[in-house]
């Protein structure tokens, strides 16, 4: 039927026929938010180009997840920066390291926060890069076993989940094989299975001070023009034993959030990631847009398109809104 039998505006008159007819609908429990813990005491460094998050000692991450909990976040993301780099990243597959310290530290405090622990070795090597570099490239194979003793190392101190951001061939399967053998059978994995080499990143990169030395990381991050690409990589993560498949960045990749919901029955998440954050950041600092209404329509679309789990700076903020 057509106008005027067909009146779709009837679905919109007021807001209790709105609500009811909704078909997407954003969830505190859809969103997670990152934090970054650095060594120190007391330590609460501002990130300049992240307005309101923080640099953050394991004492004062201990403070700032009990707050978040106590507004009604479920779950976080850490990253974290060393007190010192080396060559492989080493630093972050002990017991010991930052990472694992502030886990056991908040698990102490907030024994229900969720916690996932980014696997990658940028943060963690003298040259910025993601791996072993081996004649000027970064040696896939090699990276695979530190990447494989940090994953052990975490679900050792008490990670309720592991989330491999490397890039690189096989490491979901060498992790998944890893974790089993020392009985971490239970330990799921979210890969960030489509992990697109993007200019989105730069503010992440002085967050976590991982910005690399020499190069790029495009041998190993994928063409931001390629979709078909993310399938076969998702389909591979997902044949090697990952739980969830992620899609970093999210606004930019929102059709291939979509293909891949459409073409998986897995859990997808998306990382809604610092540049993104910025943007929305610096245009509401000039007063061009309203902040709040904005956030919840970007963050709807990333659901709206297929996502089960958003990762977003904006959790802490608009966690209260929904």
């Amino acid at each position: 039927m057509t106008f005027p039998t067909t009146r779709l505006r009837r679905l919109r008159k007021n807001q209790a026929i709105r609500d009811m007819v909704e078909e997407t609908i954003l969830r505190p429990a859809d969103l997670v938010m990152p934090l970054f813990v650095c060594p120190g005491t007391g330590v609460k460094n501002p990130i300049k180009s992240m307005p309101g998050n923080f640099q953050l000692s394991v004492d004062m991450i201990v403070d700032t997840c009990e707050e978040l909990y106590a507004k009604g976040v479920k779950a976080i993301l850490l990253f974290g920066i060393p007190e010192e780099k080396d060559e492989h990243g080493l630093v972050a597959t002990h017991d010991d390291a930052i990472v694992q310290r502030a886990i056991k530290a908040i698990k102490k405090q907030v024994p229900d926060l969720f916690i996932i622990a980014d696997v990658c070795n940028c943060e963690y090597t003298t040259h910025g890069h993601c791996g072993t570099i081996v004649d000027n490239d970064v040696h896939n194979d090699l990276t695979l076993e530190t990447l494989s003793k940090q994953a052990v190392s975490f679900a050792r101190v008490g990670a309720d989940m592991v989330a491999p951001s490397d890039m690189m061939d096989g490491r979901v399967k060498h992790m998944r094989e890893a974790l089993d053998e020392a009985d971490f059978y239970n330990m799921p994995i979210m890969s960030y299975s489509a992990k697109y080499s993007s200019a989105f990143y730069g503010p992440f990169r002085d967050a976590a001070e991982s910005a690399p030395k020499f190069g790029n990381r495009a041998s190993y991050q994928m063409n931001p023009s390629n979709s078909d690409e993310a399938l076969r990589e998702i389909d591979l993560d997902i044949k090697e034993g990952a739980d969830i498949v992620m899609v970093k960045p999210a606004m930019s990749y929102l059709d291939v959030i979509r293909r891949t919901k459409d073409n998986f029955n897995i859990p997808v998440a998306a990382y809604n990631v610092s540049g993104e954050f910025s943007m929305v950041k610096a245009a509401a600092e000039k007063g061009w847009i309203d902040e709040e209404r904005l956030v919840k329509e970007l963050l709807t679309s990333i659901k709206r398109a297929g996502a089960d789990i958003i990762i977003t700076y904006h959790t802490q903020e608009i966690i209260s809104k929904l």
